[in-house]
């Protein structure tokens, strides 16, 4: 823009060039002014490059993350918690970095080298030897020695002149020193001094690339400009259990061996042996307090009850008591707690159902009516799901402005059966709850005990399944018994597994609930109900059934199209013939036994798929981290006909190279079959049993054959 202002007579012309003395005075100075401004950034920006500029290194895609370190992620007591990231930076130097860890309550951090995979992958792990919380970050560097000896290897292989090298190298050491201990100092101090020494080349160059010097220089590293990772991120430690247990759910009113009397917790405590013998290691009782009249259901979920019907346990509460009773039927609250603790002698904990509802005789309807939601005729709402009505439950309303009393209060119920000795809970329907209530009472619960167990079961968008996990509930029901076929399995279970699902979300599979009788198991018979098995226990770590229905092969519908049980135990006192010749109780017990002996079937982080060239088989194995137990499951998916193929497996992996030969040790049916090469030939038949549990094995020595 020009700038059509006449000039000043003030400001006219002058000597030096035109312009006045003071003009020029001035012109100096802002002159000096923008020099010394130059100078001043030019110092800034040096100084800055001390630090930041020299953070050449990139750190992202950390896991476990959950949403970006908002919730924590999850680990079980005794394992080792791994941790991946992406590391990398601008050209081709050498890097290295580390994980670092702490307890939540410690303040100095444990350093654990990470080992680079592939493709700028990096990998560490921790262990979880504490129920507590623990923090960690990464932190990675530009590995200038590391790159040292990696160039100098490279320049003796193509027969250069090292010498110079090797004085580089040694002014490399030095440079650390003042960063490494004492020891280690004086140590180094020693390898600098031979590097440099009068000495052969190829004594110097042994001396130079010493994997153990290597080691060593990693404690004598200026740390200023390394790179930490902008989080400090949280694994929350659950119990043992919570990473590996086996479910068996019962009615205790069905649990008597007279078939016209009533069950009681001393008749479940007679099986407990029973539910033992088979290996599972968690008793779930559904609801046991006392059932509401009004408006009870009858058998089949009929809407008027005839005279005996006993209602569903889930509508809960009467004149005798709501949730923190029992109803006297079964027994004493003593008689509980002496169940509980007979199941604990037998290796067996007790898990509660919490179902945060009511019948409309439960007190709470009638001394807290501020926590339900009113109808304008002044009546309660009932649960409902057009054209469904519920008329036996009232829900609570979580929008209550009494909101508060009703958190406590519910809290209460949690900690009440604590005090009994409960500590695993299955909690029905979460996902009709607020989920902010869900995370201040799980924080509550797990301030008190941080051992408490929690089973979600909201079968539900899986979103909605995956956040209420991220809150806190520790296991989680899944779509497993929704999922027939190979590529649904396979599919799904690696999202839950091998994606970051899996750093939040335990899953728990059940072939068979008290609501869920899928058509498949309906119709497939005794081959389905195996195969079932198989897939549920060995895909994930977490598995129950329903029982005595799933050993005794119960499949009847209530109608066709229908998944509820005929006669379901939800509305009526059933008797089982638990010593049936055709009952699956040993089958059972084997599967438990495979995955009791075998630490691959208590993760699921080595689930793999292979390849098999049937659409009726699925294969896939577990491994440990070390490799040294592999486990190899192959499913015929068709309950009708044999099918066979040719499974493709990963041999490399295990160290078993292409002419030697391995054998698989069948769990199910003991037999053993010696294998050689990458492919195999599979047949099974599904009336003989549908499917392997192969146990890899190694010949070692001439004693037998083993894993190494």
């Amino acid at each position: 823009m020009m700038n059509n202002m006449a000039p000043s007579k003030r400001n006219g012309p002058g000597p030096n060039g035109g312009k006045p003395a003071r003009q020029k005075a001035a012109v100096g100075a802002r002159s000096r002014t923008r020099a010394q401004s130059v100078a001043a950034a030019r110092t800034t920006v040096t100084e800055g490059l001390s630090s930041a500029q020299l953070r050449r290194v990139v750190i992202e895609g950390v896991r476990p993350e959950v949403d970006e370190g908002r919730y924590p992620g999850k680990a079980a007591l005794g394992t080792n918690v791994l941790v991946e990231a992406d590391v990398y930076a601008d050209g081709h130097d050498k890097l290295a970095a580390d994980l670092l860890y702490r307890r939540e309550d410690e303040s100095g951090w444990t350093r654990v080298p990470m080992e680079e995979l592939v493709n700028d992958r990096w990998r560490a792990r921790f262990p979880a030897a504490q129920m507590t919380s623990y923090v960690f970050t990464i932190e990675g560097w530009v590995d200038h020695f590391g790159s040292w000896q990696r160039d100098l290897a490279k320049k003796v292989d193509a027969e250069q002149d090292v010498s110079l090298e090797l004085l580089v190298g040694a002014k490399l050491i030095e440079d650390g020193l003042q960063f490494a201990s004492e020891k280690d100092a004086r140590l180094l101090r020693e390898v600098a001094a031979k590097l440099v020494a009068k000495t052969a080349v190829e004594t110097r160059v042994k001396t130079g690339l010493d994997q153990e010097l290597g080691a060593r220089m990693r404690s004598a590293v200026d740390m200023r400009p390394a790179t930490r990772y902008q989080r400090e991120l949280k694994v929350k430690v659950d119990p043992a259990r919570a990473g590996f247990s086996a479910w068996y759910e019962m009615f205790p009113r069905s649990a008597s061996p007279e078939p016209n009397r009533a069950g009681t917790f001393h008749d479940v405590g007679a099986r407990l042996s029973y539910v033992a013998g088979m290996g599972f290691d968690v008793l779930y009782l559904p609801p046991i307090h006392p059932i509401g009249k009004t408006k009870r259901k009858g058998a089949n979920n009929a809407v008027t009850a005839k005279t005996g019907d006993r209602g569903s346990p889930w509508a809960i509460g009467s004149e005798l008591g709501g949730h923190k009773s029992i109803d006297p039927s079964l027994g004493s609250l003593d008689d509980f707690r002496g169940l509980v603790q007979e199941a604990r002698r037998l290796g067996i904990d007790v898990a509660m159902d919490v179902a945060f509802q009511c019948s409309p005789d439960h007190p709470y309807v009638r001394e807290h009516p501020e926590w339900f939601r009113l109808r304008p005729d002044g009546s309660v709402q009932y649960a409902e799901n057009p054209p469904k009505k519920y008329e036996d439950i009232y829900p609570f309303s979580f929008d209550t402005p009494a909101w508060e009393s009703l958190w406590h209060e519910l809290l209460s119920i949690f900690t009440f059966w604590m005090e009994q000795g409960v500590r695993i809970f299955r909690v029905d329907n979460p996902h009709t709850k607020p989920f902010t209530f869900w995370e201040w009472l799980i924080a509550r619960l797990h301030e008190i005990d941080p051992g408490v167990i929690l089973l979600s079961e909201a079968f539900t968008r899986p979103k909605i399944m995956y956040h209420l996990a991220k809150l806190g509930f520790t296991q989680s029901y899944t779509y497993f018994a929704w999922r027939p076929d190979k590529q649904g399995l396979t599919e799904y279970f690696t999202e839950l597994t091998q994606t970051p699902v899996a750093d939040f979300f335990r899953p728990n599979a059940w072939p068979n609930t008290p609501d869920i009788l899928t058509e498949q198991m309906q119709r497939g018979g005794r081959p389905v109900f195996v195969s079932r098995l198989v897939l549920a226990a060995t895909l994930s770590s977490n598995y129950g059934i329903y029982g005595p229905p799933f050993e005794l092969m119960e499949r009847e519908p209530r109608e066709p199209g229908s998944e509820e049980y005929l006669r379901s135990e939800k509305y009526e006192q059933r008797h089982w013939d638990i010593e049936r010749k055709d009952s699956l109780r040993e089958l059972i017990a084997l599967v438990n036994k495979a995955r009791r002996e075998n630490p691959a079937l208590q993760s699921n982080a080595g689930l793999q798929f292979h390849h098999i060239d049937n659409p009726q088989l699925i294969a896939y194995s577990k491994q440990t981290e070390d490799a040294n137990n592999v486990v190899i499951c192959i499913v015929n998916l068709d309950p009708a006909y044999t099918q066979s193929g040719i499974l493709w497996l990963p041999i490399k992996e295990w160290g078993i190279s292409l002419d030697e030969p391995y054998q698989v040790h069948d769990l199910l049916s003991d037999a053993r079959y010696t294998w050689q090469g990458p492919s195999n030939f599979v047949q099974l038949n599904p009336n003989v049993i549908p499917a392997h549990v192969l146990r890899l094995r190694r010949r070692v020595g001439q004693s037998g054959w083993e894993f190494e």
